[in-house]
């Protein structure tokens, strides 16, 4: 955990929440600490003076108002870590399945700056290097946060080895969208119908039609109905079927998937942070389901 900066709306004592709440589950879990991600690895996607502004703790002010909180020595380091355990995710979705990283899903990033509290692209970076290393040659990129994936769209834009699909409220940040593999653009107050059907209509072809090697999830929680940066209407129990039902097309068809936290927001950070340990409880619990079910 990083101190808090001065500056900023962002509140970061989330995530020492969501890891309590695990803990307190009573649900068996392994936990790992991420390797920071390393300077090449995030030059490979993001401009290397951007990146080197960000080791320095050097962001200019402009940038740092686009990312929603200054850049300190402190965040630096979180961040490369946090990216670190996107990554460190995937090696361990490969061996068995699943597994979440408790941040990060910075999918706001951008090629030269940060923007809507996101500092590096921990999803671009991975899938990167998953396909530079031969770990994989396709990876799907699912994006289920209220917030359509705009940055991990740009930095990933007409690679044929990397699929983005965007699952948004439509009328939601980011006023202009990028444009990612495919956008669902949802309308505002749909519910858990309405979402699921979506899901149903677009994750089974996408995934049948690009055929990826590995999976990464933006689970970000803000679909939620009391969300207070979401537009959408999604209730605990459309949420879990959500990520069960993501966990599910993936492991039915031998696919590791690996998930990072991503948004959440509200003035209960209990409670936020409830939902993403519930989120990841669901798809840990569909992934030993499905194993069940083949064995």
């Amino acid at each position: 955990m990083a101190p808090r900066p001065e500056r900023g709306t962002f509140k970061f004592d989330k995530y020492f929440l969501v890891m309590e709440a695990l803990r307190e589950s009573g649900h068996p879990l392994t936990e790992h600490a991420p390797e920071p991600m390393p300077r090449k690895w995030l030059e490979a996607v993001h401009c290397p003076t951007y990146v080197d502004e960000v080791f320095r703790a050097a962001v200019p002010r402009e940038k740092e108002r686009r990312i929603g909180f200054p850049v300190t020595p402190h965040i630096a380091s979180r961040v490369r870590h946090t990216n670190g355990g996107t990554w460190l995710a995937a090696q361990l979705a490969m061996k068995h399945g699943y597994a979440a990283n408790s941040a990060a899903g910075s999918h706001h990033a951008l090629h030269d700056t940060g923007a809507g509290y996101c500092v590096f692209n921990d999803l671009a970076v991975c899938a990167n290097r998953l396909i530079a290393e031969g770990a994989a040659r396709r990876v799907l990129i699912v994006d289920c946060d209220v917030h359509q994936g705009d940055g991990t769209a740009s930095l990933t834009a007409g690679r044929e080895d990397i699929f983005t699909l965007s699952f948004h409220a439509e009328k939601n940040f980011p006023v202009r969208k990028a444009r990612s593999s495919r956008d669902v653009g949802l309308p505002d107050g749909i519910d858990d119908d309405g979402y699921m059907a979506a899901l149903h209509r677009h994750l089974p072809e996408v995934i049948g039609n690009f055929e990826p090697d590995l999976v990464l999830y933006q689970a970000g929680v803000d679909p939620h109905r009391d969300d207070r940066l979401g537009r959408l209407a999604l209730s605990d129990d459309g949420l879990a079927a959500r990520d069960r039902f993501v966990v599910a097309q993936s492991r039915r068809r031998g696919l590791p998937i690996a998930s990072a936290l991503g948004g959440g927001y509200g003035e209960d950070q209990r409670a936020v942070a409830q939902r993403h340990a519930n989120s990841m409880l669901a798809m840990a619990q569909e992934n030993a389901r499905v194993h069940q079910v083949a064995n």
